[in-house]
Order: C-alpha cells, then structure tokens, then sequence
C-alpha cells in the first residue's frame, strides 16, 4: 500500500511540474503569436527581444524541416519519461525528467495542432538572445533539465 501512495505522489508531482510547462508554453506562444508578430519588443537592447517565429525544426532552430521525425521522437520520449517515472528517484532527478516531458509534449503539441499534414505543424519560439537562435519556454526546460541532470551527476560522483 505505501509503495502505491508513493507511486500516485511521483507521478503527481511529475505530472503536474509537466502541465505547468506545457500550459506556460502554449500561453506564452499564444501570446507571442497575438503580440510580436507584427512588432517584436526589445526588452534589453543588443541582448533581449520578445518575437514570433515559426520553427520547423528542432530547439533552437537545429534540424529544419524534421518535424514529423521530431513528433515521433517527443513521442518515444514522453512514453519513455513517463515509464521512467515509476522507478523511484532523487527529487532532482524527477524533476529534471518532469521539465523534459513538459518541453517534449509542449512542443509536440504544436506539431500536431499547427499543421497540415502528420506532425509537421511549425512550433512557435519567441525569446531571442544575442547570439543564442530563439526559443520557446518547452526549449528552455528541457535544457534546464539537462543542467539539472548534470548538477545531479555531478553532485552524486
């Protein structure tokens, strides 16, 4: 019985960590798509400007035209973080493997939604710095999820 209260509070936190990527995601690229498509805003000259992009590709505009491949590997992943969630592990870890299912379902949902054809929908980014290619909040936490992955490795040597 405790394992299965257990069980139910990961996949709790996990989940709902997800869902607060994935709904952050979409507001903000509805938002993005409503206010800087026509007029970016500069928020700190030479280094900071909201903007609407459409990407075909993957984060940070790597893999153009790959969408399909890219929804089918959002998928695979998701269903793997998903399984992945049973195993119990250290809080950091479920939470870098929550921000990876929140980015990886974000994302898809624009694949899948934005489209004509099967995944091949365009996902909107919209945060552009210097030199960094724009990006989207799905992007930023799966790439917080790999910092916290390598915190974790590092810490646990």
């Amino acid at each position: 019985m405790r394992r299965q209260v257990q069980l139910i509070r990961r996949y709790t936190a996990a989940l709902g960590i997800a869902l607060a990527v994935v709904v952050a995601d979409l507001v903000t690229k509805r938002y993005a798509s409503v206010h800087f498509a026509d007029s970016p805003v500069e928020v700190i000259p030479g280094f900071l400007t909201f903007t609407f992009t459409e990407n075909p590709g993957a984060a940070f505009s790597l893999f153009q035209n790959a969408g399909p491949f890219l929804g089918v590997a959002a998928i695979v992943v998701s269903v793997f973080v998903v399984r992945s969630i049973r195993v119990e592990r250290p809080l950091l870890e479920l939470v870098a493997l929550s921000l990876v299912l929140g980015g990886a379902v974000g994302n898809l949902m624009d694949r899948v939604l934005r489209g004509e054809g099967f995944l091949d929908g365009k996902v909107i980014d919209w945060v552009a710095m210097w030199w960094i290619p724009t990006f989207n909040i799905a992007d930023a936490s799966v790439t917080i999820a790999v910092g916290l992955l390598l915190i974790h490795a590092w810490r646990t040597k």
